[in-house]
């Protein structure tokens, strides 16, 4: 592997997906119910209510110039807009052990699975590999602090908020940090 000459920049990398941000009243109460859940389960690392949000295609480490050349190229088959309503909670895990806390979806999960069929293409059609697991639409609410899982405790049960229309697919950049992730938006896509 050669080196990079003094004064030579190295491309810049990111770590990126694309998702569906939630409206801004839908966020303020689920902050609500987020703070009643870790509350009762502090064996999770909850989702800081500015991140939260519906994933479409995670994407990984990748160079800046590339993702925003597949942002490109989704822009340009013009994806459709389409309603979302979050449901219920469920989980990710082994038994009785779970290693993610989720909200499902009432309305819009094959038209999300639809447009991350979209984003999936391009992003192979760019070269990356393609996603090994199908989507399972959701909004993750939280992470066990153990890798193995937690036992999740009986929650309080999920506000039922109105449904929204979804019109925008963001390109988000995730900065890690010790206390969790942190999300950029560095290109809104409009949905038609």
């Amino acid at each position: 592997m050669g080196s990079v000459a003094l004064g030579e920049a190295r491309p810049l990398k990111v770590r990126a997906f694309f998702g569906l941000p939630l409206p801004e009243r839908h966020r303020a109460e689920l902050a609500t119910y987020v703070a009643a859940c870790a509350e009762a389960a502090p064996g999770f690392r909850w989702v800081a209510t500015p991140n939260l949000h519906l994933t479409a295609r995670f994407i990984g480490s990748i160079e800046l110039a590339n993702v925003e050349m597949i942002a490109e190229r989704i822009a340009a088959v013009t994806p459709q807009a389409f309603e979302l309503q979050l449901g219920g909670t469920g989980t990710f895990g082994r038994g009785r052990r779970a290693r993610v806390v989720w909200l499902g979806l009432l309305l819009g999960a094959a038209e999300l699975e639809r447009l991350a069929a979209q984003v999936e293409a391009e992003c192979v059609g760019a070269g990356l590999a393609p996603e090994a697991r199908p989507l399972h639409p959701h909004l993750t609410l939280a992470r066990a602090l153990d890798r193995d899982g937690a036992v999740l405790p009986d929650l309080p049960d999920a506000p039922l908020l109105p449904r929204w229309p979804a019109r925008e697919l963001v390109l988000y950049r995730s900065h890690l940090g010790r206390t969790g992730s942190t999300y950029e938006a560095l290109r809104t896509i409009r949905l038609a």
